[in-house]
């Protein structure tokens, strides 16, 4: 009983797949997305100072050659010998340029130490500017390091919690540059769903030329669908994808089991369905008990302790009788079929890849 209510919670997920409903239906933002309408990478190298000895040692040398640059551009010669770096450290710093963004605005970004500093708690990071893949700088950064974590130890013992290496600046980046884009002159728009397929592009094709009430989208693939912008939206895009992200689309999805033995984590989607098949499952159980009896001989005698072994091997198989899975023709007759099998998810596992070696399960079988 009790494994049969362990099948039950690992399942539950998926009983409410099998029943189809207007709930079903998604916006078309959640699904899909505009083409070069996305975010870019920034990243640069930079110093954060103000730590307290937790920062890189003498064998970090770019960090002490980094120092000495820096002192050098604001008008200090000192020799790379006479710097002591304990309370620096190098880090990369990296941030996401959002679509759109535009000059002045601000953005987070992500500092991460690069040589032996044990701790960023409480240092500032220096003006850093930050460089996108063509090499031009979009964003400068600099401002109070947050960790969300922190370290203290000694000689013999240290607690750190988190990751005290990594920190974030918040809004401590600023942009310098922007990003070109002609979103506004084009006669045209790309959709590109994020899980390819040709019914859903055929679905949202049609959504799109009822809500405009004339055929401007047309499904070049099962992942893209173009949409030629009606003459009152020219020039005007805003409202008229303002008015399409919001439609609602009833995506379809491959029939897919996706099994993690290493979680004993059973997924399965709406489409899965499985042949009349018969099933027996058994587990065998080999406990090896092994006692060692000392026999230790009397004071003063000529004997000697001898050490006797015992062992105890108890083999035990559950006498579990085939059992005929009828063919299920939704998510929820499969998992009650499943489940009068009264096996517990790791079991499961087994039982799916056994169905799908047998040609039963008509579904994808994907191991992560």
């Amino acid at each position: 009983m009790k494994m049969k209510r362990i099948v039950s919670v690992a399942l539950m997920v998926v009983i409410g797949m099998g029943f189809h409903s207007a709930a079903d239906a998604v916006r078309l933002k959640d699904i899909a997305e505009i083409n070069g309408v996305r975010e870019n990478q920034l990243v640069g190298y930079g110093l954060v100072v103000g730590l307290d000895g937790s920062g890189d040692g003498k064998k970090a040398t770019f960090t002490v050659q980094s120092m000495a640059s820096m002192l050098e551009k604001m008008g200090v010669t000192v020799n790379q010998k006479d710097i002591q770096v304990k309370n620096v450290a190098a880090v990369m710093v990296t941030a996401m340029l959002p679509p759109f963004a535009k000059r002045g605005n601000r953005i987070d970004v992500l500092v991460s130490s690069i040589g032996d500093a044990k701790n960023l708690q409480g240092g500032t990071l220096m003006l850093t500017p930050l460089k996108g893949i063509d090499g031009k700088v979009y964003a400068v950064g600099q401002g109070p390091v947050n960790t969300g974590g922190f370290g203290a130890g000694g000689m013999a013992s240290t607690v750190v919690k988190n990751f005290p290496t990594v920190g974030r600046v918040l809004s401590g980046a600023t942009i310098e540059r922007e990003v070109p884009n002609n979103f506004c002159d084009s006669d045209s728009l790309m959709f590109s769903l994020h899980n390819p397929d040709f019914n859903t592009a055929a679905r949202v094709v049609d959504v799109i030329n009822a809500k405009l009430a004339e055929p401007v989208a047309r499904a070049k693939d099962a992942g893209t669908i173009e949409i030629r912008i009606p003459d009152r939206y020219m020039g005007n895009t805003v409202p008229l994808l303002a008015s399409l992200s919001i439609l609602e689309v009833d995506p379809d999805n491959e029939a897919k089991v996706v099994i993690n033995e290493r979680t004993g984590t059973v997924v399965m989607g709406e489409q899965v369905r499985i042949s009349t098949i018969a099933i027996a499952h058994g587990n065998l159980s080999i406990i090896v008990k092994e006692n060692v009896n000392v026999s230790q001989p009397l004071p003063f005698s000529d004997g000697r302790t001898t050490v006797t072994p015992s062992t105890q091997i108890n083999v035990q198989e559950d006498a579990n009788q085939l059992v005929v899975v009828p063919k299920g023709v939704s998510i929820g007759q499969v998992v009650n079929a499943l489940n009068a099998l009264g096996v517990t998810p790791r079991d499961l596992i087994a039982i799916f890849q056994a169905i799908k070696a047998a040609g039963a399960l008509q579904a994808d079988l994907e191991v992560i």
